[in-house]
């Protein structure tokens, strides 16, 4: 699909499309993001008035629109996936999930209602790939498509990441594995969280430490 969408691209951008008075590019454009929109709708199931935009992905590796959720009033830029093995991904309602961020599952991750995302966020509830060298290659190879292997076969040592309501990710913040992010805690920009984060608390750094609470006139 990334090839196919490149490719098209690179026709769009040409000087034979560019110069051809009889083509309408941003209608061929508008034609080829509602296609792609449409895609990432028919892979989950998705409440009212929730949106998916052009720079959106989803990859439903399992094929079951029940595994990918999203409520109502959210609004989806980034990257949503769930693995052969397993995965779920809940999003609430009034989300928003900012461009370029990527949130994989091969077991659950359950993000509340009014969670704010923002861009190149990574939230990850697996190691992507198995630990031990020779099963690593064995399912790279599988990715490939070079050799069939039982993607389950595979541990990916998944842990639930859970975010509470009004919670807010910086960009370029990392979620791994396990982790709970508390009712609206702040992330900061760049964070790579590890541990669990309390209720009402602002974290920063690599990893991430508890820099203050939020008292109850902030809230």
């Amino acid at each position: 699909m990334l090839f196919l969408q490149k490719t098209i691209a690179k026709l769009l951008n040409s000087k034979l499309v560019l110069n051809n008075p009889y083509l309408n590019i941003g209608a061929i454009k508008s034609k080829i993001n509602e296609l792609k929109i449409k895609k990432c709708i028919e892979q989950v199931t998705i409440g009212e008035k929730s949106k998916f935009y052009e720079q959106a992905e989803v990859i439903n590796l399992q094929k079951n629109c029940e595994k990918i959720c999203i409520g109502k009033n959210s609004h989806i830029r980034g990257g949503l996936q769930v693995f052969e093995q397993n995965g779920k991904i809940n999003i609430g309602d009034f989300c928003y999930v900012g461009e370029n961020t990527k949130i994989w599952s091969a077991l659950s991750i359950e993000i509340g209602n009014q969670v704010l995302i923002s861009h190149n966020v990574n939230i990850h509830d697996n190691i992507s790939h198995p630990l031990h060298s020779d099963m690593r290659f064995k399912d790279y190879k599988r990715i490939l498509g070079i050799e069939n292997y039982e993607p389950k076969t595979f541990d990916l040592n998944s842990k639930k990441i859970t975010i509470k309501d009004k919670a807010w990710i910086g960009f370029n913040s990392i979620i791994l594995k396990g982790v709970t992010i508390g009712e609206g805690a702040i992330v900061g920009a760049g964070s790579v969280v590890t541990k669990d984060v309390p209720d009402w608390t602002i974290v920063a750094g690599n990893p991430a430490k508890i820099i203050r609470e939020i008292p109850e006139n902030e809230r």
